[in-house]
């Protein structure tokens, strides 16, 4: 089926500002509530929000099978269940209806008016109900920065990491979209030179540098999925960062993993990007060696060029970019993460998220964390009000962008943006 969504030299009748994230070619899907209190599924094209159930009720999807309700919901998760063929055809017709040389929503004023609103009439809420989240451990840069601080550089990598995708089971019901707070966690730490834990507030609280792919319903219970037709089971991406305790993390961590440290909070933006509008990105991934077991081979081109940066904003402070990286240097595929996860016969659901772990780049303004680039707390980070950082301090706010940007047109995925609160307090909240 032709991807006419993509084509560069499309224009909108909508006005789409020089290097926006969301030009008629990306047509991302989200949820939001209007103006009016209706929860709608939508899309964005440049800083207009449209409303996607009230298009539908107008009858501009005609022809394309879609249930009476498809976009009259609070989550995407039936949308997505559909499949690739019932996105491509959405997409498609919404490039054709919102296409500069189309005039019939262009010249109707009265449906103008009830589908599109700028965004600041609308609140985003996350996009899908998550029924399922993982989180990989997938940058070989990452994995072999963190190996050196707790082990030596002998054995950064553990044996296991070069012949598989490493991951955790996390936690979905913390899973929040983009603006919403989140509270410096509690719990068990081991202070240094001691022999017995201490309860109390994380004092190295982090962010993470990750992006995140959404599932359809890709298989059965039992059904592996071959590592060729993963990606056919991928509807999107967004930003993901995936806060972390790393103190509570270095004491709970053995023998199991991540608990605590890991699950108190993870945010991701509000606009998913499908795979079809990254098409035009794709591009080589890192070589991997030694080759990976059969079922993880892959041929051809299935990494993505998307730029990464993370910011901090102390307060009512300034903006300060801290990190500048890149999804294409994940060693992990996400087909190859998807493959893994499945071929043990685990099944996978419609809106299940899958997290690609902190993407950490080559060289040290490219580290996706503050473990890495204050090495530790060892080397702090300078901000422009004078303040230093080793770990993220309360009212700090880190925002996350990204995009991918080529010759003809521009990609991105707007913001995810979030401040840390001191640890909750049940009488300040209930007086506030």
């Amino acid at each position: 089926m032709p991807l006419t969504a993509n084509d560069p030299n499309r224009k909108s009748w909508l006005d789409v500002p020089a290097n926006s994230d969301f030009p008629i070619q990306n047509i991302p899907f989200g949820v939001f509530i209007t103006k009016d209190d209706v929860v709608t599924i939508g899309t964005r094209i440049g800083d207009y929000a449209i409303d996607l159930g009230a298009l539908q009720q107008l009858n501009y999807f005609e022809g394309i099978e879609l249930t009476d309700d498809m976009f009259m919901q609070d989550t995407l998760n039936d949308f997505i269940s559909d499949g690739k063929k019932t996105w491509r055809l959405v997409r498609n017709r919404i490039a054709d209806i919102f296409d500069t040389e189309n005039p019939v929503l262009r010249d109707n004023q009265k449906h103008r008016d009830i589908l599109i609103f700028t965004m600041d009439e609308v609140e985003m809420q996350l996009p899908v109900l998550i029924g399922d989240y993982t989180d990989f451990y997938s940058s070989k840069e990452h994995a072999t920065n963190v190996g050196k601080m707790f082990r030596d550089a002998e054995n950064a990598l553990l044996p296991n990491w070069l012949h598989l995708p490493v991951g955790y089971h996390g936690r979905s019901s913390t899973i929040v979209p983009s603006g919403i707070p989140v509270h410096r966690p509690m719990g068990q730490t081991l202070p240094a030179g001691a022999t017995e834990p201490v309860f109390g507030p994380s004092q190295r609280v982090d962010f993470e540098l990750e992006m995140a792919f959404i599932t359809t319903d890709a298989n059965i219970m039992g059904e592996p999925i071959p590592v060729e037709e993963a990606e056919e089971h991928i509807f999107g991406m967004v930003l993901f960062n995936d806060w972390s305790a790393r103190d509570i993390q270095k004491w709970e961590y053995v023998p199991l993993g991540p608990f605590l440290a890991k699950n108190f909070a993870s945010s991701m933006s509000p606009w998913i990007v499908t795979m079809d509008a990254l098409e035009p990105f794709r591009t080589t991934g890192p070589e991997q060696e030694p080759k990976p077991l059969s079922y993880l081979e892959q041929e051809g081109n299935h990494a993505f060029d998307i730029n990464l940066q993370v910011a901090i904003k102390p307060g009512d402070g300034e903006e300060n970019v801290i990190c500048n990286s890149n999804f294409k240097y994940m060693y992990w595929s996400m087909a190859q993460q998807l493959a893994h996860h499945t071929v043990n016969g685990c099944r996978v659901n419609s809106g299940d998220v899958m997290g690609s772990g902190t993407i950490s780049g080559p060289t040290p303004d490219s580290f996706g964390s503050m473990l890495e680039l204050s090495w530790g707390g060892k080397n702090p980070i300078k901000l422009s009000d004078g303040t230093e950082r080793k770990f993220i301090e309360d009212g700090d706010c880190v925002i996350m962008r990204g995009y991918c940007q080529n010759d003809e047109i521009r990609i991105g995925f707007g913001d995810v943006s979030t401040r840390l609160l001191p640890v909750y307090n049940k009488k300040e909240t209930k007086t506030a």
